[in-house]
């Protein structure tokens, strides 16, 4: 063999040995080290699960929510522990009130319950084909802890704010948002629209609009407690309106994703359990106080007692017997979760927030009954005295000086009565008009109703006044009839406007 192929076999070989070195390092080894590794990782699982005991917990929820007040019962540590006691292991997630980053969360399955306004959802699930959740409780409504405000010298009453020049600052897609979107429905405001909305990022830039502001400003601060609060501090600012003012509009919701409630529904009314148990033990307003300061801290918001006291008079947590109502298995003056997304859609639509109503209008699609009357059925109470379903204030009835000094909150926008020429008696359609008027009556439980009839001023001033007034009077008893109490209203005289027209105008006791 020649020296030249002697050489060439010899790099053969050590190609070859380097190869399989390689091979071995790369492959083989790492593969048996591999093996040996989980090998042994068997082993010690084996003797953990082998050393342990089962958990206490059988399954494990993540609810989505955020700072709001309304919300603190679910990050209690009674509530926690309800839930431990029934196995369920507690996450929860803030989002900072992203409601549609929410809505996400649900979809995608990383939430499966979430805390949400019944305003944001119909706003939010509006641009979903199928929504992924579905209301299984009402958790609060907000009675007084949203209002509306405004420098006195400005605006004095509702009617004063139908400009194009007005803005309305506020958080956007808050209650508060919602509240002033009923306003621009209910009392007519043509000249205001979405644009007038002037939205900023959280109520901390509302207030802080407030005091860069003078007392000349076109502004409208719409917010929430403890905010009010601060800003009254000011004798310059007063509440236009607030949400004690009206009823089935501003109201929380617990809401599960579809999914999940399908596959555990025993979990879910296990949850509502805990729930319902947690805030019984809660019901005193001095445990309720302490709550709201205890959650302050929590969230690290800043709130002082005399704030927690205006916040829990704001704020109206539902309890079990309300609940029960609110999906129609019991009677009382509340509103049906049917009926409250119904009216929110409405106004949503009409003021331009949203283009079109989800689900249809199929409303019953956005909330499921069962785990509810699941426990009706049950005969569930969350301790041992009974709870009550509260009913709405009853307007007490006004003497005539009382009458004369009622504050004017607004006029309401009520479509112009049809009379037959020269009469006072009701057309089926001004019958009609006035019924939907009752209802709208229904949602602003707090004012009182002045029916003015105006006069034309052509031909027998005398004559046109006194048929003024028998339309007036029509109207008030029609309004009777369909259950609107006497003592909410009275009629007024009219005014020579040239329009024989009866116009409804709301007011309130000055405080």
């Amino acid at each position: 063999m020649s020296k030249t192929k002697i050489i060439i076999a010899a790099i053969a070989w050590l190609v070859l040995l380097a190869i399989g070195v390689s091979a071995w390092k790369l492959l083989i080894q790492p593969a048996k080290n591999q093996s040996i590794a989980e090998a042994a990782k068997q082993e010690a699982k084996a003797k953990l699960e082998a050393s342990s005991s089962s958990s206490r917990f059988t399954h494990e929820i993540t609810i989505g929510l955020d700072s709001f007040s309304g919300y603190a019962i679910l990050r209690t540590p009674e509530f926690e522990s309800q839930l431990s006691n029934r196995g369920i292991k507690l996450k929860l997630s803030d989002d900072a009130a992203d409601y549609s980053a929410r809505a996400a969360s649900l979809e995608k399955g990383a939430l499966h319950f979430a805390a949400f306004p019944a305003d944001a959802l119909v706003k939010t699930f509006s641009k979903l084909e199928f929504p992924p959740a579905t209301i299984i409780a009402i958790i609060d409504e907000t009675r007084g802890a949203d209002a509306m405000l405004a420098y006195k010298k400005r605006f004095q009453n509702v009617d004063q704010l139908n400009s194009p020049d007005v803005k309305f600052v506020l958080v956007a897609d808050s209650p508060s948002e919602t509240l002033a979107r009923v306003v621009m429905q209910d009392f007519g405001l043509t000249q205001v629209s979405s644009k007038s909305i002037d939205a900023v990022s959280g109520p901390e830039q509302v207030v802080e609009r407030y005091r860069k502001a003078d007392p000349t400003t076109n502004e409208v601060y719409v917010v929430w407690e403890p905010y009010v609060s601060q800003m009254l501090v000011n004798d310059g600012l007063h509440v236009l309106t607030d949400s004690s003012k009206f009823t089935g509009y501003i109201v929380d919701t617990l809401v599960v994703n579809r999914d999940f409630l399908l596959k555990n529904e025993p979990v879910v009314e296990a949850v509502l359990e805990s729930y319902f148990t947690t805030l019984f033990a809660f019901r005193e307003p001095g445990k309720m106080k302490q709550l709201m300061l205890d959650d302050a801290k929590r969230t690290k918001q800043v709130l002082e007692p005399t704030q927690a006291e205006k916040l829990i008079q704001g704020i109206h947590w539902k309890n079990t017997q309300e609940n029960f109502a609110h999906f129609g298995l019991r009677q009382g003056a509340i509103v049906h979760v049917e009926n409250i997304l119904d009216r929110i859609a409405k106004v949503l639509v009409s003021t331009g927030a949203i283009e079109r109503e989800p689900v249809n209008g199929k409303w019953n699609q956005l909330f499921f009954d069962r785990p509810v009357k699941q426990l009706m059925n049950r005969n569930f109470y969350p301790g041992v005295q009974t709870e009550t379903i509260r009913e709405a204030t009853v307007l007490k009835d006004l003497s005539e000086q009382q009458w004369d000094s009622l504050m004017t909150v607004g006029t309401l926008s009520v479509p112009e009565l049809v009379f037959s020429r020269g009469s006072a008696n009701l057309s089926e359609r001004s019958r009609s008009i006035l019924d939907e008027l009752a209802s709208k009556l229904q949602t602003w439980p707090q004012y009182y109703l002045q029916i003015r009839g105006n006069a034309s001023n052509v031909g027998d001033v005398k004559a046109n006044e006194q048929l003024a007034s028998k339309r007036a009077k029509g109207a008030l008893d029609y309004l009777q009839s369909v259950g609107v109490p006497k003592e909410r209203m009275r009629t007024i005289a009219g005014e020579i406007t040239g329009e024989t027209r009866v116009i409804f105008v709301v007011g309130e006791i000055p405080y």
